[in-house]
């Protein structure tokens, strides 16, 4: 197929203008100099024997590289007056397709796209396929996409999404455009990279993810959907509880190490899972991996992950050590069926399907940084397409989850999985109850990290409404929560409120601009806080923390009086 399809462009490159090749004027230059360079003064008059036989050498090594250089043919390519790209004549292999010709099919029914080197015509792609829609792939017509494209989209995108006839060849490398960066722009400012040592709690990595990420980065990875109120709520919440520590009880001991759905973990804490880590590292999750393993805490995979499934596995540090999967329901169900068979087959021990997103939030800083993306990625001039809403990752990226997701799927998945099974994005008592009594083995509070629906609940409010409402479920299944938690302090609250873990995201986002020891860093600060934490309260294990530590008065007025069904709602029973 390559070669078909260089052969064609070729006939077409000759076929509609005529190409100038400068390489042999160019060596008759350099010979031309070299054989008419004067003599100097000292060498002047008839040249001695030595120098004779010299020149004759010379004169047959130049004849030989003559004739090497001129029989082989030139590399052509087409002169564009606006190619802003450098110049076609360097050019360096045959077959390459020069950086100008993909430039030519930028239009919606004529759509090529350069991603990492080779292109491909997106056409019907575009108008049928993209789960995304069209207009994202519209942007980049004619154009390297490379940039955009590998932070944002999971491994196996192209092979899995395309056929082989949309491949049409490989770019030549050395006639795309320069990258334009904001440092080359002026943009990149001042400000000083905050060292990783001067990092001393996990708020500090706020700050140095924000020097440290490009701004489409930071927006996708800080913001919260529209007025940001859940988010900001998150993090309230926590701060909203007091703990009612207990003295002098010797707590020279303060054992941090817990079970989370069966597998042994040092910390009641596990890496949430957020898509998309290679945008804060090339690395990506692979490099959280390894540092949940140093550490031996528990990471948890999203589906949108910019690694591989297996080399994250494969970058865990020993063949033990425990994942859990987070899973997005394909609208393709035979892809989640296959998907399902792949983590079974890799050994992770658990799943956690996310139930509250089926539609992307609005998230209206990660829309509006849509042209900024583009100036990082080096795409430059033409009319660049949106729509009103923006051109915001989030949205990119979420085209393929399944709107139709409901309860009756619980028993597809038992069909299709072995593996226990965690419902993620549980906001309400009403919910929790019935994913009990459908037996489910694990509830996992979250409004999505304040991404998803603006106003919906803190994780701590609805734990709140389990404890008051039906204790029971938090012995029927394991209990877990993330948003907003940043410190030990945190953690250890929602434990005592009967959580089994804290999940934590844009923490170790944020810690993984450092790379892997960036991530331990940040690990190893929460359990100094969580072990500090367990002293000052005065326990020495993690099933001693409980509700008796705590003060919730200032929430509990902020908790529902009693559940509430719709009317076509199915009313949750009393778990057994």
């Amino acid at each position: 197929m390559t070669g078909i399809r260089a052969c064609v462009y070729s006939t077409r490159c000759l076929r509609t203008k005529p190409v100038v090749s400068s390489r042999a004027g160019a060596f008759a230059r350099r010979q031309s100099s070299t054989l008419h360079e004067p003599l100097s003064s000292s060498r002047a008059g008839r040249p001695s024997r030595g120098i004779r036989s010299q020149a004759v050498s010379v004169s047959v090594l130049l004849a030989t590289f003559a004739a090497a250089y001129l029989l082989t043919p030139p590399i052509r390519s087409e002169a564009v007056d606006t190619d802003p790209s450098p110049p076609a004549s360097q050019a360096i292999g045959r077959g390459l397709i020069p950086y100008s010709e993909v430039q030519k099919h930028s239009s919606e029914n004529d759509c090529w796209v350069v991603i990492e080197g080779k292109i491909y015509d997106l056409t019907q792609f575009a108008k049928e396929s993209h789960p995304g829609g069209s207009e994202p792939i519209y942007r980049v017509a004619g154009r390297d996409a490379t940039a955009i494209f590998t932070p944002i989209h999971p491994p196996g995108t192209i092979e899995n999404g395309l056929d082989e006839e949309a491949f049409v060849g490989v770019v030549d490398p050395n006639t795309l455009p320069q990258t334009v960066s904001k440092a080359k722009g002026g943009e990149e400012g001042k400000e000083r990279k905050i060292e990783l040592a001067e990092i001393i709690g996990l708020p500090d990595f706020d700050e140095a993810a924000r020097r440290n990420l490009t701004g489409k980065a930071w927006a996708y990875m800080s913001s919260g959907a529209t007025d940001q109120y859940s988010l900001d709520l998150n993090r309230r919440s926590f701060n909203e509880i007091l703990f009612r520590p207990r003295i002098l009880i010797d707590v020279d001991l303060a054992d941090t190490r817990c079970k989370m759905m069966g597998q042994d973990t040092s910390l009641p804490v596990f890496i949430a899972p957020a898509g998309m880590a290679g945008l804060a590292h090339p690395s990506g999750e692979r490099l959280l991996a390894t540092a949940a393993g140093q550490c031996n805490i528990i990471q948890m995979v999203s589906t949108n992950a910019s690694a591989p499934l297996q080399e994250i596995i494969e970058a865990g540090t020993s063949a033990t050590q425990a994942f859990f999967m987070q899973l997005y329901v394909d609208r393709n169900r035979p892809k989640t069926e296959a998907l399902l068979r792949k983590i079974e087959n890799l050994g992770i021990k658990a799943i956690f399907v996310t139930v509250d997103a089926a539609a992307p939030g609005k998230r209206e800083a990660d829309e509006r940084s849509r042209a900024e993306v583009e100036v990082a990625s080096g795409i430059s001039g033409g009319k660049i397409s949106t729509d009103s809403r923006g051109g915001g990752i989030g949205r990119s990226v979420g085209g393929f989850i399944d709107p139709k997701l409901s309860w009756a799927d619980i028993e597809w998945l038992r069909r299709h999985t072995k593996l226990p099974i965690g419902l993620k994005g549980v906001q309400c008592v009403e919910d929790a109850m019935r994913a009990a009594e459908v037996g489910v083995d694990a509830i996992y509070l979250s409004n999505h990290g304040g991404r998803a629906l603006d106003t919906a609940p803190p994780a701590l409010y609805t734990l709140l409404e389990i404890r008051k409402f039906c204790p029971e479920v938090l012995d029927k299944c394991e209990v877990y929560l993330d948003g907003g938690a940043r410190r030990g302090t945190d953690v250890v609250k929602a434990i005592c409120l009967g959580a089994k873990g804290v999940g934590m995201g844009r923490p170790f986002l944020y810690s993984l601009t450092y790379g892997t020891e960036g991530v331990v860093h940040a690990i190893e600060i929460l359990r100094d806080e969580i072990a500090t934490t367990m002293r000052l309260l005065g326990v020495n294990r993690i099933d001693q923390l409980g509700p008796h530590l705590l003060n919730t008065k200032a929430l509990e007025s902020k908790i529902i009086d009693a559940p509430h069904f719709g009317p076509h709602e199915k009313k949750g029973k009393k778990v057994a």
